[in-house]
């Protein structure tokens, strides 16, 4: 007899699929099918994507030109570390005052990180960016030649607020001019720029302390310190002037044909047009409020993420490097030595740093934050200990090196790498830009009472309250942050929202 059982398996199994595919046959393809016009940026959905064919040395030559904006960020806010023990012998500063003079110029980081979304946004990229120039180039001529304490409190916030605007700004353009590819690579440089003038600023603070002695140092070297800030604000705003605004600032002004010459040039002109297309649709899907960042789930969300930027400062990172002189002075050392040491200390910062950009896709976020915060608290708590036992300023720059290098390859630039995934898509613009004002705001919290807390308890029990929070940090990362390693943003969303 004929078995007929195998063919209706056939038959019921093509309307299965018939059904399925008429299920997920969306309206545009049908469009595309019956040969209905879209639009430019429906388009680029889902045709090929265009070959790159931009010029590599013209978007490294921009980068390097943002990053800048970086460079002057780490020398800057690092400047001070240099010039403050003269700065408290010239004007007889207390330890709250020192801790002030210090630290106010992280309040205008503060407000220029909430301003510069805005206003770059209104200004355009390059704009805003010419405007911090300016305000590094007045900021440290401002802090050079400053009649009296206020005048200098002023110019250091102005300086402030061009740091907060700048390290919001600079990798916003260089994420926008350059292509996907290269894009990660490009946007670490930041950091690196940001380490790099440190590094620069402890070598000339040494160099200009060299050039007189301790009494010229009080009376004129630190301000020649803040003053040789000139040099590299007034270079930032020459190169500034040649290059273009960012092409996706230009096609959001509805400037498409200044962005299609700018992208001709960094991706090529066979791939400038699907570009355009893409950005369009983008900008189209931007609908992040501040209230979806208060639903339940991305609530959570946003309160790991502001703890976790606490959590970077509080563990004691800035009441090093910004007093790292006045530590190995306490330790016994000479003024030229302490500098020296703080030339160190940002060598090892820098280079550990660089470690940390190799590791961090192959070890992970998360065993990098719980390693890294027992390892600052073992250093901290040995730290504490040299002073309490009154060891050789030797043992002072071997512990400091430690929590240094720990500091770089972890809390350091992992907590921002984590800031950047953990957030929606539509909010991480806001949402990063909350997280970055209570990270200075720490900052400033813990640079303000450094000074305060060593003279009081003593550099050992400040150290030993440091290594503490350490141990809550490496407690916070384990309850509360999933490894985000490998996952893409929208796996990585789902993974915190599906934690209780």
């Amino acid at each position: 007899m004929d078995d007929r059982r195998p063919l209706l398996r056939l038959a019921k199994k093509n309307r299965e699929i018939s059904g399925i595919w008429k299920t997920i046959w969306p309206d545009w393809l049908s469009r595309v099918a019956k040969g209905a016009s879209m639009s430019q940026s429906e388009r680029a959905e889902f045709e090929p994507i265009p070959p790159f064919q931009g010029d590599v040395r013209y978007i490294l030559l921009l980068t390097l030109v943002a990053t800048l904006g970086g460079l002057l960020f780490g020398y800057d806010t690092a400047v001070i570390a240099g010039a403050i023990d003269y700065m408290v012998e010239k004007f007889s500063l207390s330890a709250t005052m020192k801790g002030w003079v210090t630290s106010n110029i992280l309040l205008g980081c503060a407000a220029g990180a909430i301003l510069a979304g805005p206003l770059s946004d209104l200004l355009g990229r390059r704009r805003l960016l010419l405007i911090t120039a300016v305000l590094f180039a007045v900021s440290a001529i401002g802090t050079a030649i400053p009649a009296n304490l206020t005048q200098f409190v002023f110019f250091r916030i102005l300086g402030g607020l061009a740091v907060g605007a700048a390290a919001l700004v600079a990798p916003i353009y260089v994420a926008e001019i350059a292509p996907a590819h290269l894009r990660g690579r490009l946007v670490s440089l930041q950091q690196i720029a940001i380490i790099s003038g440190m590094v620069v600023v402890a070598v000339v603070n040494w160099f200009i302390a060299l050039q007189g002695d301790h009494t010229w140092n009080v009376h004129w070297g630190w301000r020649w310190m803040f003053g040789s800030e000139t040099l590299p604000a007034i270079l930032f705003l020459f190169c500034l002037g040649l290059v273009p605004e960012s092409p996706r600032w230009l096609i959001k002004q509805g400037r498409t044909d200044e962005a299609l010459k700018v992208l001709n040039r960094t991706s090529g002109s066979a791939r400038a047009a699907w570009e355009i297309a893409d950005i369009q649709r983008t900008i189209a899907e931007e609908t992040g409020r501040i209230d979806e960042l208060l639903r339940p789930g991305y609530r959570k969300i946003l309160i790991i993420a502001i703890i976790l930027a606490i959590l970077q400062q509080v563990t004691g990172i800035n009441a090093i490097i910004y007093y790292t002189p006045t530590i190995f002075r306490s330790s016994g050392s000479t003024d030229i030595m302490a500098l020296a040491w703080t030339i160190l200390t940002q060598a090892v910062n820098l280079t550990f740093t660089l470690v940390a950009i190799a590791v961090v896709d192959r070890l992970g976020r998360r065993p990098l934050l719980l390693l890294t915060s027992v390892a600052m608290a073992v250093s901290l708590t040995l730290l504490g200990w040299a002073f309490h036992a009154k060891m050789s300023s030797t043992w002072v720059g071997i512990f400091v090196q430690c929590y240094l290098a720990s500091f770089a390859i972890g809390m350091g630039p992992v907590v921002w790498v984590v800031l950047a995934e953990i957030f929606p898509t539509r909010t991480r613009g806001l949402a990063m830009g909350i997280a970055t004002v209570a990270l200075w705001l720490a900052d400033f919290l813990i640079t303000q009472t450094a000074p305060m807390m060593y003279e009081a308890w003593g550099p050992a029990y400040a150290f030993w309250s440091y290594a503490f929070l350490c141990v809550v940090c490496f407690f916070f990362v384990l309850a509360f942050l999933p490894e985000t390693k490998g996952k893409t943003l929208e796996e990585i969303e789902r993974s915190f929202l599906a934690r209780k």
